[in-house]
């Protein structure tokens, strides 16, 4: 029920977040003309994307799983010791199992959804694989920054959902152009699978977990490691009915 539950989750994520980059930058959308600014939408779609993440943290799905819907906050975790191997394990193919079945409903976008690649990350025009790959690693440690010292902090961890929406809302407005702003290998393994682009996909799996490795170094051998973090969950902390959420051995 757990690995379903994650499955579920990161299946949603990329149906409605991607659908809002859909809405918000496909062909033949009319968000494109009212919104003429790419810089205006970028901002508007980071706040819905982090916006769906939050929601689903909330949910009774966020409730069962603890919302990771991304193999390096799962990672994170297991580092952190707080998710077993076997577990970890279970989370990381029930997300990119969920990232190809959340993408899937995407198709029906047609040549709007086509236009964008269904939603697909690649290096921006005009920036290289390396210049790309240094977005992610940037975007990743902020994500695990914020996420950890939000989570370990006794008055902020109860905000911990808050969080996405105004911080994917700036980095999606600042980064996207470069990298696409995934932080998230399965997020950007869905689309590549439905619409085939697979363009600099080794970035959006090395960005990533450089970015969490980083970050967790930065959280552990700074003033943040006071924020330490118990459990492995995004929101419902006391919620525990399968005994998996535990400092692992």
């Amino acid at each position: 029920m757990v690995y379903l539950s994650e499955l579920l989750g990161t299946a949603l994520l990329l149906l409605i977040g991607l659908s809002f980059v859909i809405i918000d930058f496909g062909k033949g959308s009319p968000v494109v003309n009212i919104i003429p600014d790419p810089g205006l939408r970028r901002l508007i779609t980071g706040f819905l994307f982090g916006a769906t993440g939050a929601s689903i943290a909330y949910s009774r799905v966020g409730k069962i799983s603890g919302a990771h819907i991304n193999p390096v906050v799962t990672l994170a975790f297991r580092i952190k010791g707080t998710l077993s191997t076997r577990d970890t394990a279970g989370y990381i193919m029930a997300q990119f199992a969920g990232a190809v079945l959340g993408s899937l409903p995407l198709l029906f976008w047609g040549a709007t959804g086509k236009s964008v690649g269904f939603g697909s990350t690649t290096p921006g025009t005009g920036y290289t694989g390396i210049e790309a790959l240094a977005g992610e690693i940037i975007t990743t440690v902020c994500l695990i920054v914020g996420l950890f010292t939000f989570l370990g902090h006794k008055k902020l961890r109860n905000y911990t959902p808050l969080l996405f929406p105004f911080l994917y809302a700036a980095m999606v407005y600042l980064e996207a152009p470069i990298s696409g702003t995934s932080t998230n290998p399965a997020r950007s393994f869905g689309p590549s699978v439905i619409s085939g682009i697979w363009t600099g996909w080794w970035i959006y799996f090395v960005g990533p977990l450089a970015g969490m490795l980083t970050g967790l170094v930065i959280h552990r051998f700074s003033w943040l490691k006071r924020f330490e973090v118990e459990v492995a969950k995004i929101y419902h902390f006391e919620h525990d009915a399968y005994g998996i959420f535990r400092k692992a051995s």
